[in-house]
């Protein structure tokens, strides 16, 4: 099996971790399993969790990284991070890592219906034992759902007519595959601009694919929770890959960075926040530009670091 995935922002996600050999450190997405065997292998005495809720990532992650004693795989949604704990009989940890979006060999493999490059049965579950996939979006939703995703989740600027074309298909025919999404998506958006930005469809495939996993609704409750049960002084660090991830992601730290989150026109604090989160990254980190040249999944990244309080 290859295992020729290249992890994004790797090396300043390890040394964000501010890694100790005896720590107890998550890796919340585990995919390909690169950033967790670079941690795995800093931690000689205490252990690394990794959670995935691809069954097929869980099965590389055994294979790939079986010399090590004190990994401890989880099939599970990262959103679930203290139940996981709670199960493995740990209350605190000392750093977490999220690599978030779809994971490189999910892209590679066309049957998952991730890829607008070849024509598959329209999937895009990251978890194969969940029922709703891309079919079910793309054919069940109405014309004003379809818009909603397409221009929120993809921040594409003709949503509202591919999910005007999209309806128009529909009732000739079942969609069934990201082929004929792919067709559709060209025939809605004018020859002019299918020139520029890139592959056409790869805003309205990144909308479907964060519907159906349901990623940005999970995503500040799961930062909240991770920031809970790290030990003071533990690391969390998230790799995003587009705008509507980094904008949460910075949203959530700069509120748990907060000592008082009453209105401004109280005369004093009356709230029991307290500051949680101390941000190591007031700019967000971005690939080298040897990265960039080198790993062609690097080029949206931004990395952002925050230290528990």
């Amino acid at each position: 099996m290859d295992y020729n995935h290249k992890s994004v922002l790797l090396n300043e996600s390890i040394d964000g971790l501010d890694i100790k050999p005896d720590g107890i450190y998550v890796d919340a997405t585990l995919g390909g399993g690169g950033h967790t065997y670079e941690i795995l292998k800093r931690v000689s005495s205490g252990k690394v969790i990794g959670i995935d809720q691809d069954e097929y990532a869980i099965k590389r992650a055994n294979e790939k990284l079986k010399d090590f004693k004190n990994f401890i795989p989880v099939k599970n949604n990262f959103h679930n991070i203290k139940e996981v704990l709670s199960e493995q009989n740990i209350e605190k940890i000392d750093g977490i890592l999220f690599d978030l979006g779809v994971s490189s060999f999910q892209l590679d493999i066309p049957e998952r219906g991730f890829s607008y490059n070849h024509d598959m049965p329209l999937d895009m579950r990251m978890d194969k034992s969940q029922t709703t996939t891309a079919r079910h979006i793309v054919n069940g939703y109405d014309e004003h759902e379809l818009t909603r995703i397409l221009r929120d989740y993809g921040e594409e600027k003709w949503a509202a007519r591919i999910a005007k074309f999209i309806l128009q298909e529909r009732e000739n025919e079942f969609i069934e595959t990201t082929g004929q999404l792919v067709s559709i998506i060209k025939k809605a958006i004018p020859k002019q601009a299918r020139l520029e930005g890139g592959h056409p469809a790869k805003r309205t495939f990144q909308a479907i694919r964060i519907e159906v996993n349901k990623e940005l609704e999970i995503l500040e409750n799961t930062l909240r929770d991770a920031v809970e049960v790290l030990n003071t002084g533990g690391r969390i660090c998230v790799i995003t890959f587009h705008s509507l991830e980094d904008r949460i992601v910075k949203n959530t730290f700069v509120d748990l960075n907060k000592n008082c989150i009453c209105p401004p026109e109280f005369p004093k604090c009356m709230c029991d926040h307290r500051r949680k989160l101390k941000i190591i990254t007031k700019k967000p980190i971005f690939p080298t530009q040897e990265e960039l040249t080198e790993n062609n999944r690097s080029h949206s990244a931004k990395l952002r670091i925050g230290e528990r309080m």
